[in-house]
């Protein structure tokens, strides 16, 4: 299906003069929202839970903060920025009694509407705005005059006019500056998903590891495949975020490229793809939505989520990377996180 793309032109951020919008959380996508969103001139409040670490940080930014039901109450647009497996419960506890008919429901990832976890009532707006970036980079962006790409669309338009404040709301945190694309609920969810899972974090991550692993099995110093299997990923994948395969590929040497053509086929096999297509249909028939919810609340209390953690926190890769990283130049202003 083809989608249409919007630019700054395209968009009248005007339709959010009177609009009253709550921001649903303050971590990495919630600051970034709330912030740009008082630059562009948006009356914003923020909405946290009682006793949230984050109030400190977005009254000393100059928010207002309430309590999530407070938010929802005064709100015309409340755009929910929380986790997905705390989203449904946190949507019956203080929104859904705050919502009224002509009010705008906004999220930035679609997988507690795609999947039946969060049923809007039919007099509400329902929207997705989904800047493609962390939020620490939209803010960023957004402060050097430019903009993050976002993911764009109206579920439900009760009001006549949903896509157009989808429109004027990316474009208010900077979105429109850069662009704009039309998706739907459906296929923003499955495909990011989909993305996070097979290629750019499990796939990445378990690539990495491999390689790692197959140089230290052969004898090789854990540090130097640390080197070449995790640390100059950053490289080529800011070539290739920069200039595409071609551009990454004219930077590197000819052994390089070589090695590209004829050696990345045999890693990525057709029972890699194959692995590929069940984790798509997973997505696609839920299985792996019900699995996570399961695992993430209720009497599991994520022991299966916390394990797995452990379990990656305790590989020789991170110990090994941790020793390397201190001979990094960085500080810890510098650092996308610190832990």
């Amino acid at each position: 299906m083809a989608f249409r793309m919007f630019h700054e032109q395209d968009c009248d951020v005007s339709r959010l003069d009177g609009k009253r919008v709550a921001i649903i959380g303050y971590g990495s996508q919630g600051h970034a929202h709330a912030l740009n969103l008082k630059d562009s001139g948006v009356d914003v409040k923020v909405g946290l839970y009682e006793g949230s670490k984050s109030r400190a940080k977005a009254e000393a930014q100059g928010l207002e903060v309430v309590s999530n039901a407070e938010a929802a109450a005064w709100a015309d647009i409340i755009m929910i920025l929380i986790n997905d497996e705390l989203q449904a419960k946190m949507y019956a506890q203080d929104i859904a009694p705050n919502l009224t008919a002509g009010k705008t429901l906004a999220f930035a990832h679609g997988f507690n509407i795609h999947y039946g976890c969060i049923v809007p009532p039919a007099d509400v707006n329902v929207i997705m705005v989904a800047p493609k970036a962390p939020g620490h980079t939209v803010r960023s962006e957004y402060l050097a005059g430019k903009g993050t790409p976002c993911l764009v669309c109206a579920h439900q338009d009760a009001t006549g006019d949903a896509f157009d404040l989808a429109l004027a709301y990316g474009a208010a945190i900077g979105g429109a500056r850069a662009a704009l694309l039309e998706t739907d609920f459906r296929t923003e969810t499955e495909t990011d998903l989909f993305g996070e899972q097979n290629v750019i974090c499990g796939g990445v991550t378990d690539l990495m590891k491999a390689g790692f692993e197959t140089l230290v099995e052969a004898g090789y110093d854990p540090r130097n495949a640390y080197f070449e299997c995790v640390h100059e990923m950053k490289l080529i994948v800011d070539l290739i975020y920069e200039s595409g395969f071609a551009g990454m590929r004219y930077s590197i040497s000819n052994t390089a490229e070589y090695g590209d053509y004829t050696s990345g086929p045999r890693v990525i096999t057709e029972a890699a793809r194959e692995g590929m297509r069940e984790n798509l249909r997973r997505i696609q028939d839920g299985s792996f939505a019900k699995e996570f919810l399961l695992d993430m609340s209720g009497e599991s209390r994520q022991v299966h989520f916390k394990m797995m953690r452990q379990l990656e926190a305790e590989q020789q890769l991170e110990k090994v990377g941790a020793e390397i990283r201190e001979m990094y130049s960085w500080n810890d202003s510098d650092k996308l996180v610190n832990n």
